[in-house]
């Protein structure tokens, strides 16, 4: 039984009738977190973490008919029983545990097993069918402890600062700049964020998570800046002259990608797994198959089948953007999606009790 089959449309489930992280517009949508990528317009209706609703609704709109199921907790739609578990990528980002007569699916979604002060820690959930991200899927990707990669941070902010130079990280809006935003000491000097950023930091903190106050002035000489790569060379940051740049990704693992950047320094820092993560990941699951998404899926799925693991590649209608892509997309893409949408029947009813046997034919009234 394929619970999930790769359509035009992103990940399919035909028993429960509904999309994970669907390209274009459907009528059901689950959605795994609040990335460009994952996140479209147009919906009928979505499904989610309850600390990814605000961020849903500051990308897509007010008006959008979205609805949050709690960590852990099941909900029968029509055959198959559906319950999100942390990913650890952003905040309110999920894996979804699919189970259907005995068979149990998990995807991903986009998740990391770093600490992260902003989001809930990846749970690694046991299943037949695993389809993970791959996103950093080669051998040569392999992170720096969290606390380490953060205190090169620190001390090019502090050699910065006493030049009177500032310091410019350069991140995604959503995600990586909260993830520093809260991690950063705050005796280097006063922090500023892009206008796209201090959007989803109010987001962030609608959803109850803590982040220090940033100064609303413009940046001066000495100032720490985060901001999204496109902001670089306007006027807003003129102020903030002289400055030094830094890219902070997992991207910037690699020479040439740091090259590509632009940008003389690079550190980091990714909101993905690297590739030791992902071996432990698909090991924790138990996992009988495996499907690679995103990334390095024909070298992922050439190396597990080596080992002996049943592995395949996933292929969606999904775009593989650049973060640069992605960032650009969250920054200046804000307009409300329409209210308008039709109605849709519901994505099933919230089920707590003990899981009776799924006989295909239990389908919740209104699906």
């Amino acid at each position: 039984m394929n619970l999930l089959v790769p359509t035009e449309r992103g990940l399919y489930c035909p028993v429960g009738d509904f999309h994970i992280d669907p390209s274009r517009a459907v009528p059901r949508a689950i959605v795994t977190h609040a990335h460009a990528d994952h996140a479209v317009k147009g919906c009928g209706k979505y499904l989610a973490a309850p600390d990814c609703l605000p961020l849903l609704r500051h990308r897509l709109g007010r008006g959008i008919e979205a609805e949050g199921l709690e960590y852990g907790r099941s909900r029968r739609v029509r055959g198959v029983r559906i319950s999100l578990h942390p990913a650890g990528h952003v905040l309110g980002s999920i894996q979804v545990r699919l189970e259907c007569r005995g068979e149990v699916w998990v995807a991903t979604g986009d998740y990391k097993r770093q600490p992260d002060p902003t989001c809930r820690p990846f749970e690694p959930v046991p299943c037949h069918v695993l389809l993970t991200e791959t996103t950093f899927g080669l051998p040569i990707y392999v992170w720096p402890e969290a606390d380490e990669e953060l205190q090169r941070i620190e001390s090019w902010r502090r050699r910065n600062r006493e030049r009177g130079v500032s310091s410019l990280l350069l991140v995604y809006s959503l995600g990586k700049a909260q993830r520093l935003l809260a991690s950063l000491a705050p005796d280097l000097g006063p922090i500023h964020v892009h206008d796209a950023i201090a959007g989803v930091n109010a987001a962030y903190r609608e959803a109850g998570i803590e982040l220090p106050t940033t100064a609303i002035d413009p940046p001066s000489a000495g100032s720490t800046v985060l901001t999204v790569p496109q902001a670089v060379g306007t006027r807003w940051l003129a102020a903030a002259a002289p400055y030094e740049t830094a890219y902070v990704s997992g991207w910037m693992r690699t020479r040439r990608r740091r090259q590509q950047r632009g940008t003389g320094r690079g550190f980091v820092m990714s909101d993905h797994v690297d590739w030791p993560a992902l071996m432990r990941t698909i090991r924790e699951s138990g996992a009988e198959r495996v499907g690679a998404m995103h990334g390095s899926t024909a070298e992922v799925v050439r190396f597990l089948r080596e080992q002996g693991t049943e592995a395949f590649e996933v292929r969606t209608g999904r775009p593989q953007l650049d973060p640069a892509t992605i960032d650009r997309a969250e920054s200046f893409d804000e307009s409300p999606a329409s209210s308008n949408a039709p109605a849709h029947p519901s994505l099933g009813e919230a089920d707590d009790a003990a899981d009776d046997a799924d006989d295909g034919d239990d389908r919740p009234e209104g699906v």
